[in-house]
């Protein structure tokens, strides 16, 4: 006689669950009506806080105003956008190393102008 033993099944481990079905984005909700949220920009946001009657005391966007700064402005080049330390004295342009400094001098008056002009500050009186 050979002894029959019942087959064993393997014991099956619960697979896990990578989707949760009642997860909802917080984040990014949608309205009741389908719709996605429009995102707005801050100068929208700017806008739509002056239009709306506030009460006395509240804090909001427009409303914060921010002390001067005490270190002094960060200057860059204005040919590389790398940290300037130096200006040159006729074209008023910032310029990081020597070969910088040779291109600011070869540049045209109206090039020179217009680099001024990219950069806020008032054009060359001389």
């Amino acid at each position: 006689m050979v002894n029959e033993e019942p087959p064993v099944e393997p014991i099956k481990k619960p697979q896990p669950t990578f989707k949760d079905p009642t997860f909802h984005q917080k984040f990014r909700p949608i309205s009741s009506s389908g719709k996605k949220r429009i995102w707005r920009s801050l100068k929208q946001v700017l806008a739509q806080e002056r239009s709306l009657p506030w009460p006395l005391g509240v804090v909001h966007y427009s409303s914060i105003n921010a002390p001067p700064s005490f270190k002094p402005a960060k200057k860059y080049s204005d040919i590389s956008g790398l940290p300037a330390r130096y200006t040159d004295p006729q074209t008023k342009l910032h310029f990081a190393t020597a070969e910088e400094y040779a291109t600011v001098r070869s540049l045209p008056m109206d090039i020179t102008a217009g680099y001024l002009a990219l950069r806020g500050a008032s054009s060359i009186v001389g």
